[in-house]
């Protein structure tokens, strides 16, 4: 057997002290320029996330997949990284958080990978401070290849001067962003307002990417030499399964990688809009990923035919597994932040209230049947229901116990969001009849 070749694409890490920097919306404006530019753009972002992806991939035209060492792995990482480098002009990496924050974290992954690291740094309410943050960026670890810094939120051309006047000569400033309402990207509770829901996404990329033109970040970065992974074969160990999943406004935090996998078990893919009030088309198992079901609590209660025929599903004992949102939606009732009560499935019983602090948020896995499965949780609402957890997912880090996991007859159900290429042979069994 030839062995694969390493591939080299330029590459980019994009990551910023902390969150609410503009990463996104920079990252966006940087992946449209080079697109509009006639260059093909593949993006990734750093761990668990179903919202800056979908904005990403809007700006770039490709699919937009997670990296993470602990949830994805580090061979899935590497397989991601080498495959895109195939045709790639060039490679973005959207950090998340701060860039040394999590175990393991954004710098984790970029010296893994040698991908360079460019800072995004919102400078609104400060000024020659900028050096020091950019500094101790730059210089906490070493040997973590650094490209250089980008001040964002910019009120005026003297505040980009008073901003780069003490920075040393060996941190470049690729460019200053003028603060620019434009482009910003609106937010809600959970993060990022779901792309399909901004009206004026493709302006407001655009913009981002007329502020990127006027910076240094025009010329492409140095090429990144990237290995090859390999990977074991998947079994078609859901040959002959057909799996409903719903998808829409409501039910749309669903990793690529997750239907990916599916397929390639051999499993059939069917969607329905539980909004659209569509009936479940004929399927041995259904997958009720999250989403936002609070904000349209009306909608989906008023949804019979979804609801007659998801019941019909369960009373025929056939598989259903739901993460989080998706949980949500087979209880008795769901309470919105204001308050509002709605009856929902009355499938899994019990209520869930939501509030306004977090209460669940980490890299987390659960083992089923001796498998282990490892994915995420974040969440706002809160859960009561007399079941007894069939058991609790573990924490990555830390030794706080994890989140319950429910059986209920043929149904799964869990705040838990997994990443199902983890292990596909537990995931398989989840949805196999």
């Amino acid at each position: 057997m030839q062995q694969a070749k390493t591939r080299s694409c330029p590459a980019l890490f994009l990551t910023a002290p902390a969150s609410h920097q503009g990463k996104t919306t920079l990252t966006a404006g940087l992946a449209r320029h080079h697109r509009n530019q006639g260059r093909t753009v593949r993006v990734f972002k750093t761990g668990p996330d179903f919202l800056d992806p979908c904005i990403l991939e809007r700006a770039s035209g490709n699919p937009v997949y997670s990296l993470d060492l602990w949830m994805t792995g580090a061979a899935d990482c590497r397989r991601r990284l080498h495959d895109a480098a195939a045709d790639a002009d060039l490679i973005l990496i959207e950090g998340s958080m701060g860039l040394f924050d999590g175990t393991p974290s954004s710098a984790d992954l970029a010296a893994a990978f040698g991908v360079p690291v460019l800072a995004v740094i919102d400078a609104s309410g400060m000024a020659q401070t900028f050096a020091a943050v950019a500094q101790g960026l730059s210089t906490f670890r070493p040997g973590l290849a650094f490209y250089g810094v980008v001040a964002n939120g910019v009120a005026s051309t003297r505040h980009a001067e008073l901003l780069c006047e003490l920075l040393p000569s060996s941190l470049r400033c690729v460019g200053t962003v003028m603060r620019d309402e434009a482009m910003t990207l609106p937010e809600r509770h959970l993060g990022l307002v779901q792309a399909q829901e901004i009206g004026d996404l493709e302006q407001r990329i655009e913009t981002a990417a007329a502020r990127i033109a006027v910076t240094a970040l025009t010329d492409l970065p140095p090429p990144v030499v990237f290995a090859p992974a390999t990977q074991a074969p998947i079994p078609r160990l859901l040959a002959d399964t057909r799996i409903a999943v719903a998808r829409d406004q409501a039910f749309s935090f669903i990793y690529p990688a997750n239907l990916e996998l599916l397929i390639a078990l051999g499993a059939d893919i069917a969607f329905f809009s539980p909004l659209a009030n569509d009936p479940l088309p004929v399927a041995d198992a259904v997958y009720l990923p999250g989403g936002y079901p609070e904000l349209h609590l009306d909608t989906l209660s008023a949804s019979g035919v979804t609801k007659a025929t998801l019941h019909a599903h369960v009373a025929a004992s056939r598989p259903l597994f739901a993460e989080c949102g998706g949980m949500l939606y087979l209880l008795d009732s769901l309470t919105d932040l204001a308050g509002a009560t709605a009856p929902l499935l009355g499938l899994l019983p019990g209520r869930a209230t939501l509030q306004g602090r977090l209460a669940g948020l980490g890299l987390q896995s659960v083992e089923l049947e001796g498998e282990t499965l490892r994915g995420h949780t974040f969440h706002y609402s809160s859960l009561q229901t007399s079941l007894a957890p069939h058991t609790h997912a573990r924490r990555a880090s830390g030794t706080a116990r994890g989140e319950a996991v429910y059986r209920h007859g043929s149904i799964v159900a869990s705040y838990l969001h997994c990443y199902f290429p983890s292990n596909p042979g537990a995931t398989a069994r989840l949805f196999k009849p």
